[in-house]
Formats: structure tokens, C-alpha cells, sequence
């Protein structure tokens, strides 16, 4: 099979959505498949991402003035490869982010004669408003809700994370065929990381109780809610130390609310993380992980801490309520900042509770490896593919977009 994808974001920017198409387009070049990347070319930012066993067709790009972190693609410069993309036979579009990469995907898609499928990554409805405080949150919700409805009516299927989001689209009122497909998680590569050697280039004594966590610096994070939960935890523990991974928009800010909450002494921010065993050190630095966002599809972060045997401490929302549902190895908390910190000391204290949670939650992120999930969603694009086939051969006059009583 040869699939076309397309993406906003990806390496070296660094989300979940740069993880998931990876970590997808990985499994697929080792099943036999050929994949092509179109992405923003970071380079003039002074950006580089390490060499893929897949095709990454980099477009020059301009800065997004509401997150300069982003970029736009252009258009032109992607119409200069038209030839070259009609020549390739490719049997499917994926689109991984909306904005102009979904736009851009649906004429390239129509030009190229092939279906599209869109994941949907992002809760936007939780997320846009941070990004354009000028606007009353209630006008950006709705805005939110009525985007994402026009552009998931507008392609042939949809794969979501979590069956929570998807029940989100459903009541905007989305009627396109959709999945449900997590990314999956590498579990060779996060099989092993040394704690040790973490904490000893930051210094950090190794007898000294550590939380962790890991992701992009955003509003929409809700890493405010940990530091202030961190004070709390404080009381009861006071040499805690929380390493806080990652970096964006947020990052001062959120340095500024740690020293104004006296918590200083009590953190470390550590920017982005490599995945060259970096950030895998950095996990197993931690005595547990903690993680308490609203607004995540799935919670890769969480999965990724589990498969290394590090306990999990998180509140049960949206795609990380599935990710934590039925399975070990963590302890589920309140959206309460006080039920949260209880549980946060617990598994400080208590050698035994962490240790038995260590063992379950490597066992249950070994239900969300890689291969199977990559297997999964490469049969869903079989079935888009040949719908479409079926519904051309019925009459190709007819709109091959599917009708909303198609279920995938």
C-alpha cells in the first residue's frame, strides 16, 4: 500500500501528534507499506529532525503570529510536487492535523483521485481559547465545535484516539464513518531508561523522592493544577522535587506560579527531552508520574511511563480515562488538588504500593504495543479504499464521499 500523509507539525517540533504519526508510519514501512510525509520545513528556525525509513517531503513554511511555535505551510510550494505526488500511485491521504494541512489535503487528495482519512488529535474545543485570550471562551468553544464538525463531514473517514472524543464529535453533530485507533507505544524503546544516570547529571541525591512530568509546556496541560497540588505534597513530604519535561508556550508562566508558590527549590525544568534514551532516563528518575490534563485525546505520556515501570498518579479525563480504565499500575485521582496530593504521598511513602504497581503497569502497557495497533489501522484504510472502489464502480458520477449511514 502506498499512503500520502500530511501534517502541520512534526520532528523536530515536538507533540503527540509528531509522536503518533511517527510512531504509525514506522510500523507501516516494517509491514511492507511505502509512506510519504508532507510537513513544514523547520530549518530556517535552525530545526533538524533525525533521517526516517520513510519519505519526509519538507515544505517551506511561515510562523503562525498566535503560536510561533507552528507553521503555515505554502500552499505554491506544495503544488510544485504535483507531478512528482500524481506519479507515485499512492492509495490514500492521511490527514494528521486540521487547519492548513486539512485544506491543503482535501485538493491534493481530489487532485491525486484517492480518500482521505483524518485523525483527530486535538480536543480543540478546550484548546483555542487559550490561544486567543481576547475572545470570549464561550465564542472560541463554539467556533471550535462548529470547525471541527465542517472538516470531519468533509472527508471519508475518521480515526479517533478514544471513544470519549468520539462521542464528543457525535454530539457536534459529525456523521462521517469513524474508528477508534490509540497510537500505540514502541516497547523495545521504552523497555529500558537509567534513572541514575539522570539524577546524576541533574544532581539530584538518589535517595531524594522525585514526581515527574512530561509534555508540551501548553495552557491547555493543566500543569498550573500540579504545581499547586506540588505545594500540598510539600507539607507532607518537603524534599519532593517534581521534574517538569518539555517546553512551549506555557513555560514561563509556569516557572513564575512555581517561584511565586515558593516552589523553587522544589522543581526542575528540564526542556525538551531527546528520544536517544534522554527522556527515558528522565522517567525512570521518578518515583512516580504525575499527569493531570482535561483535554487529551489518549495520554501517550502515561503509556510511556507505564511500559517503564513507573507508577502513575493522574486524573481520569477524556482519552486518559481509557488509557487508565481496567488496567493496574496506577492510582486514579479527583479533579481535586487535595485528593490528588494524598495520592501522590502515598505512593512517596509506600515502597511496597509502588513496587506492585511498577509490575502491573508495565503489564498493562504491553495491551497498547505498536504492531497491533498500526495492524488495526491499516485495515481500517483497506476498508476506506474499498468502499470507495465499490461506490465508483456503482457509478462514477456518484459522490464516492461516504453516506452517513456507512459504519467502518
Amino acid at each position: 500500500m502506498r499512503i500520502l500523509m500530511i501534517s502541520d507539525v512534526y520532528f523536530p517540533r515536538i507533540t503527540g501528534v509528531s509522536t503518533s504519526i511517527q510512531t504509525f508510519a514506522r510500523e507501516f514501512v516494517d509491514k511492507g507499506h511505502e509512506i510519504t510525509l508532507i510537513a513544514p520545513d523547520y530549518s530556517a528556525a535552525g530545526g533538524e529532525s533525525a533521517p526516517e525509513p520513510f519519505e519526509v517531503l519538507r515544505i517551506p513554511s511561515r510562523y503562525l503570529v498566535i503560536d510561533p511555535e507552528d507553521r503555515m505551510l505554502r500552499p505554491r510550494e506544495i503544488r510544485r510536487h504535483d507531478r512528482m505526488l500524481a506519479s507515485r500511485g499512492y492509495d490514500l491521504l492521511h490527514i494528521q492535523t486540521p487547519f492548513f494541512a486539512h485544506y491543503l489535503g482535501l485538493g491534493i487528495a481530489k487532485r491525486l483521485g484517492v480518500p482521505v482519512v483524518e485523525s483527530y488529535h486535538t480536543f480543540f474545543e478546550q484548546y483555542l481559547h487559550h490561544y486567543v485570550p481576547f475572545v470570549p471562551t464561550a465564542w472560541m468553544q463554539r467556533l471550535a465545535r462548529d470547525f471541527s464538525t465542517a472538516q470531519c463531514n468533509a472527508v471519508d473517514a475518521l480515526a479517533v484516539p478514544s471513544h470519549a472524543m468520539l462521542e464528543v464529535l457525535k454530539s457536534y453533530g459529525v456523521k462521517t464513518p469513524a474508528t477508534v485507533i490509540p497510537t500505540g507505544i514502541e516497547l523495545v524503546q521504552f523497555s529500558q531508561g537509567d534513572g541514575a544516570r539522570f539524577r546524576n547529571s541533574r544532581g539530584i541525591p538518589p535517595g531524594r523522592p522525585v514526581l515527574v512530568h512530561v509534555s508540551r509546556l501548553a495552557f491547555e496541560k493543566n500543569i498550573d493544577f500540579i504545581l499547586r497540588m506540588l505545594v500540598r505534597v510539600k507539607t507532607q513530604v518537603p524534599e519532593v522535587l517534581l521534574v517538569i519535561a518539555g517546553e512551549g508556550p506555557a513555560h514561563r508562566r509556569l516557572q513564575t506560579l512555581a517561584n511565586h508558590l515558593r516552589l523553587a527549590d522544589n522543581t526542575l525544568f528540564t526542556g525538551y527531552l531527546e528520544r536517544d534514551g534522554s527522556l527515558e532516563d528522565c522517567y525512570c528518575a521518578g518515583t512516580a508520574f504525575v499527569f493531570a490534563s482535561k483535554t487529551e485525546t489518549q495520554g501517550l505520556v502515561l503509556l510511556e511511563a507505564m511500559a517503564l515501570g513507573v507508577p502513575v498518579v493522574s486524573t481520569a479525563v477524556m482519552g486518559t480515562k481509557e488509557v487508565l480504565a481496567g488496567g493496574g499500575g496506577s492510582l486514579i485521582a479527583e479533579d481535586d488538588e487535595t485528593d490528588f496530593a494524598d495520592k501522590a504521598v502515598r505512593l512517596l511513602t509506600d515502597p511496597a504500593l509502588r513496587a506492585r504497581l511498577a509490575v502491573e503497569a508495565v503489564e498493562h502497557a504491553r495491551s497498547w504495543s505498536a504492531p497491533v495497533l498500526a495492524e488495526r489501522m491499516l485495515r481500517f484504510y483497506t476498508l476506506v479504499i474499498e468502499r470507495r472502489v465499490r461506490n465508483q464502480a456503482t457509478d462514477p458520477a456518484v459522490d464516492p464521499t461516504p453516506k452517513t449511514d456507512d459504519v467502518v
